[in-house]
């Protein structure tokens, strides 16, 4: 495993235009907060992937891929929870170009890999991190994990309040 790399200097590699080089780095990604709860990154230094391509001018293509997990209660059933995944993000950069070809990543020739890393693997999260797929969750009415109960699990239903006063009606 190599060492934590969190800036990159892009120009120390010195490739032509049409050059490209593939590199194999680490990035530390601190924990995310989620619903109030921490959910910590695996590994602690994600192995990453990086693709650089020198493009014409003073810009590069760039490509990022790696793995890492989210370690945590699940959102359903507050069991543990480690769900893994695969982040792939691209950026351009082509300074004096239009806006949108400007990467943030990128400042005077250094590469933000941790910030990237980090934005990248937000973007791949689900809007619930879950323990599995089918995920059942909790019973609304005595909490019990759905997941260890089965499809049997159930509670007979409260009356509806709103027809109560029908409950009163008598007939002799």
């Amino acid at each position: 495993m190599s060492h934590r790399t969190d800036s990159f200097d892009l120009g120390g590699l010195r490739l032509t235009a049409g050059e490209g080089r593939r590199l194999e780095l680490s990035a530390a990604i601190e924990p995310f907060v989620l619903g109030g709860e921490r959910y910590p990154v695996e590994p602690a230094l994600v192995p990453t992937r990086l693709d650089i391509s020198r493009t014409t001018g003073d810009g590069y293509a760039l490509r990022l891929r790696f793995e890492a997990a989210l370690v945590g209660p699940c959102m359903r059933c507050l069991e543990p929870a480690e769900p893994l995944f695969a982040v792939d993000a691209r950026e351009v950069s082509q300074p004096g170009e239009a806006d949108e070809l400007q990467s943030p990543y990128v400042r005077r020739g250094l590469l933000d890999l941790h910030g990237w890393a980090r934005d990248a693997l937000a973007l791949a999260l689900p809007t619930q991190v879950l323990c599995g797929e089918g995920c059942a969750g909790l019973c609304p009415v005595c909490g019990t994990n759905l997941n260890a109960s089965g499809p049997e699990h159930g509670h007979e239903r409260e009356p509806d309040s709103r027809w109560a006063k029908l409950s009163e009606i008598r007939f002799e």
